[in-house]
């Protein structure tokens, strides 16, 4: 294992991607990527000398997760809906609706121990909080829009989808954690919530688990947790768009830590092998990983 103090011995795996987000691992060691600039839209396979390999193109993917049987669920945003991927084929579009309602912002994704999708819809539609898609630029008056976040769930056996919860101001990452409930974020208050979900249905209300927001960063704008994963001790960490940092939250939800980023704007963070973690951050179109001292709780699926 490496043996640098942790978050230093940063490596950059690739430094051209077009907003860059959901960085997936591969068992070959290689990443899947989605690129949110819809110049490019693409699900990108970044390969270990950092050329890149297009597998999909959907418009604007936003989330990924893995499942089992070696399928590829796909959250895209500009053309909402859950995308279906085997690697080296089409991407199939599954999900367009629940409950007869359109989604609106499908945003990020997980495997649940069901082994069902659960998604994330950050509830409103991409172009309605953008001025720019290509700059993935935030309107001045972002806090003063109401939105209708959702947490869906969807069986790929039956294609059988639900809305477990919603009123959400803009949700967002989504993990289980080791206690077995699942873990999704609000950006527009910073909120980490928590759900118990017992056969598909959640048991009792949310409960509020963190907080990300720093206190003491004084820049305007939107800002909040994006992208979120666990590291196998119970910790989260999660990259917290606009303040530019990974917050790491001890299990009882209180903050241990803050590690600062060369970019404003990192999306989402996974494990790596080593007591690496992997970030991707928008501003500088990068995926790079750092030394943490920690290792990745298994994803499920």
């Amino acid at each position: 294992m490496n043996g640098s103090p942790a978050g230093e011995d940063r490596q950059i795996l690739c430094d051209e991607l077009s907003l860059p987000e959901g960085p997936l691992l591969l068992e070959d060691g290689s990443w899947l990527v989605v690129e949110l600039d819809p110049r490019r839209g693409t699900v990108t396979q970044v390969l270990a000398d950092g050329s890149r390999v297009e597998h999909a193109r959907t418009g604007r993917p936003n989330g990924l997760a893995r499942s089992a049987d070696g399928v590829v669920w796909v959250a895209e945003s500009i053309n909402p809906g859950l995308f279906r991927l085997e690697l080296g084929g089409e991407a199939e579009r599954v999900l367009g609706e629940v409950e007869g309602e359109a989604l609106l912002w499908p945003n990020d994704l997980c495997v649940g121990p069901d082994g069902a999708i659960y998604l994330t819809d950050s509830g409103i539609l991409v172009e309605e909080l953008l001025t720019s898609v290509v700059d993935n630029e935030v309107r001045e008056d972002w806090a003063d829009l109401v939105l209708d976040g959702k947490v869906v769930r969807y069986e790929p056996g039956s294609g059988a989808a639900k809305i477990l919860d919603r009123g959400i101001q803009f949700s967002n990452g989504i993990a289980w954690g080791p206690d077995g409930q699942l873990y999704v974020n609000e950006t527009y208050s910073g909120d980490i919530f928590r759900y118990r979900v017992e056969a598909g249905e959640v048991v009792g209300e949310r409960e509020l688990f963190g907080n990300v927001r720093d206190p003491d960063f004084g820049e305007p704008g939107m800002r909040g947790p994006d992208g979120m994963a666990f590291s196998d001790d119970g910790r989260l960490w999660v990259t917290v768009f606009n303040q530019g940092d990974i917050t790491v939250l001890l299990p009882d939800g209180s903050v241990e830590r803050r590690i600062p980023l060369p970019g404003r704007n990192p999306t989402n963070v996974a494990f790596g092998p080593g007591g690496r973690i992997h970030v991707v951050e928008c501003d500088r179109g990068t995926l790079e990983s750092r030394y943490v001292a920690a290792e990745g709780l298994p994803l499920l699926g």
